[in-house]
């Protein structure tokens, strides 16, 4: 089969309604070693990173066609699994780096022989132009570079064509780590300015739908809405070359159909399905499912401290001891993940996440609704955003069930998942929600950053404490071997389960079915396939 007959062939795959000519279309490429299918149930709505409006799984894009400096290692689970190694920093473009003895200045010597998909040499020159317009365009690309305090062009200066220079306004443990997230990718710039005009200088309009990167695999054609085919890059420098010759990444909404398909083995990959499925498709002949827990990150439910009765944290702590724990773990998350409940009372260590003291208690919850004031109960909506309904559904149920028998009465509010960003993160106007977070970078310090801190974004529950805000302040950039980090992560958790606006339900995991055609996954932190590790078996 040409390559002008494959594609024509891939824009035939159809969904929905269209199921038996999918189930015809696909076989043929899913038993192909050279071309892998995966599908996915979510949108990818732009090739470009760094554009305002990228959605979580465009994303994919920054990590299977563009390079960074450095990436992560590999480590095994003890299931057998890989995932990435945060502790183990790699080279990808860069092939070394020297950090000063202050900590302040990396200098990074690029890979000799690395080169752009037109054959034009990566330099330093392409970095920094890149790496400037990652910390100009704003946004959540600006933001999760300034995490690692990389918040200036005035930082990235260019030694000579394959030497670069960061300076940074003092030493941080997430500087290099930070260079490793989907964000500082590497454009061509040469390419980029081309297309770059007066009213669009970084040339959003064009790295829009033209990916111009270094990586593992080019874009060969995007259908939005329907799918993206990869071709390999064979003179890939930044690691192995991909075992799969193409990729094939169906956007397929109905879970069901996604299901159907891997049962089938008419696809080789259907990623982040539900525990439901993730549960039943585990004994199913010819599929392997793979359920990473997802680090750094927590299913929740929020208590909105604006809300008059949230105010005490009696209140907040009765909610947490009325909450059926056990029943929403079986029925919300078919027992899958890790239960962040029925904890020791004193925190004995700074494992992040780890179980809160609390567990199903209705006669302390109701002692503690008489203590504050509120015998008697009150009212409140309880929303979660509508996009997650397979787990937020039934929690938000089981949730209703256990604060009504002390006398908390909810009305259920689902939320689509457009608005729920603005509502929920933006605005952080409802009073009781449900709501996950997960932080990048992998340390207990940086998750309370971004969730306990008032005005940052996944604080969607106005909590405000000057001793938590200290302790985030001082600790952020603290080495992890500093005398003073335990402690005071010590005392960040010990006030976040004493305060509790916040309360933990399980820490989920990250399901990925396979057929039997393939291996090669590794789980990695933002979620998105990495299709660069597969390989036919």
């Amino acid at each position: 089969m040409n390559r002008r007959n494959f594609l024509k062939g891939a824009t035939s795959l159809t969904v929905g309604a269209s199921l038996l000519p999918l189930f015809k279309s696909l076989p043929a490429a899913a038993a192909n070693n050279e071309t892998a299918v995966v599908v996915i149930g979510g949108t990818i709505n732009s090739l470009d990173i760094h554009r305002s409006g990228t959605n979580r799984d465009s994303y994919q894009v920054a990590i299977n066609c563009y390079d960074r400096l450095v990436s992560f290692g590999t480590k095994q689970m003890p299931d057998g699994s890989l995932s990435y190694d945060y502790d183990n920093v790699q080279p990808e473009l860069a092939e070394s780096w020297e950090i000063s003895e202050d900590g302040t200045e990396m200098l990074f010597t690029i890979k000799e022989g690395a080169t752009f998909w037109d054959g034009k040499p990566v330099t330093a020159h392409d970095v920094k132009w890149s790496l400037d317009r990652a910390v100009s365009l704003g946004g959540f690309p600006t933001v999760q570079m300034k995490a690692g305090r990389l918040v200036s062009p005035d930082q990235f200066q260019v030694v000579d064509d394959r030497t670069f220079r960061i300076t940074l306004p003092f030493a941080s443990k997430l500087a290099l780590p930070d260079l490793a997230t989907p964000i500082p990718i590497v454009i061509n710039s040469e390419v980029a300015k081309a297309h770059a005009t007066p009213d669009d200088p970084w040339a959003t309009e064009y790295l829009h739908r033209n990916p111009a990167g270094s990586g593992a695999y080019k874009v060969a054609r995007w259908d939005a809405g329907q799918q993206l085919v990869y071709e390999r890059n064979d003179n890939w420098s930044g690691g192995r070359v991909p075992g799969f010759q193409r990729v094939i990444l169906r956007e397929v909404p109905a879970q069901s159909t996604r299901r159907a398909l891997i049962e089938r083995g008419s696809v080789h990959a259907s990623v982040n399905i539900p525990n439901k499925d993730a549960k039943e498709l585990a004994s199913k002949p010819g599929v392997k499912v793979v359920s990473t827990p997802i680090e750094n990150c927590i299913y929740s439910l929020c208590t909105n401290v604006d809300f008059e009765p949230f105010k005490d944290k009696r209140v907040r702590q009765a909610i947490a001891w009325a909450i059926p724990y056990q029943k929403i773990f079986e029925q919300a998350a078919y027992e899958q993940g890790i239960p962040m409940w029925g904890g020791t009372s004193t925190v004995d260590n700074i494992q992040w996440p780890q179980k809160s003291p609390y567990n199903q208690n209705i006669e302390k919850a109701r002692a503690l609704m008489a203590e504050a004031g509120y015998a008697d109960g009150f009212e409140v909506p309880l929303s979660f955003n509508l996009s997650h309904a397979d787990w937020a559904e039934p929690a938000a149920l089981q949730i209703q069930q256990g604060l009504a028998e002390i006398g908390i009465r909810t009305t259920i509010e689902k939320i689509p998942g457009a608005n729920w960003r603005t509502i929920a993160l933006v605005e952080k106007k409802l009073p009781l929600h449900l709501e996950n977070f997960g932080g990048w970078l992998n340390t207990p310090d940086y998750y309370f950053f971004w969730a306990y801190i008032k005005g940052n974004l996944f604080n969607s529950y106005n909590y405000d404490n000057p001793e938590m805000a200290k302790l985030v302040e001082d600790t952020l950039d603290m080495a992890v071997d500093h005398p003073d980090y335990a402690p005071n992560v010590t005392r960040m958790i010990e006030l976040a389960f004493d305060e509790i606006p916040r309360i933990p339900l399980w820490q989920p995991t990250l399901n990925v079915a396979f057929n039997d055609k393939v291996e090669g996954y590794e789980y990695w932190f933002h979620r998105q396939m990495d299709i660069r590790a597969l390989k036919p078996v």
